[in-house]
């Protein structure tokens, strides 16, 4: 039952992470309303005409490798800065928004645990 529970998981994670990455190119959903502070960083990234698509290259690649079993432990090290990213801008500039991030690095923390055993031999 716990592997379907993740696996439904890592599908919903991978496939949120994979449409939003694609929207940073397509612009086929609009932003939601954030806070002054995040509206600002999110136009200064914007501006630099380089950070949204880095962004967005990691969560297309990184929510593709999630939902695949085989490669899911290396897209969650692939998410995993993407998604600490998400949570800090929501806790220092958009508070509204922190809950969902909360919910998002918790069920990544999940699948970075469940997997374990795969980074083991990078801290040998």
């Amino acid at each position: 039952m716990k592997d379907k529970i993740l696996l439904g998981l890592s599908g919903l994670l991978g496939l949120l992470m994979t449409v939003t990455g694609l929207n940073k190119f397509l612009k086929f959903m609009d932003l939601p309303e954030m806070a002054d502070a995040g509206t600002q960083l999110m136009m200064a990234f914007a501006e630099s005409g380089w950070v949204i698509p880095l962004l967005g290259i990691a969560e297309v690649i990184g929510g593709i490798l999630l939902i695949l079993p085989k490669t899911r432990a290396l897209g969650a090290i692939v998410l995993f800065p993407v998604i600490v990213g998400i949570l800090l801008f929501h806790l220092v500039n958009d508070p509204a928004g922190t809950p969902m991030s909360v919910v998002l690095i918790a069920i990544l923390g999940w699948i970075i645990f469940e997997n374990k055993d795969k980074y083991l031999h990078m801290i040998d």
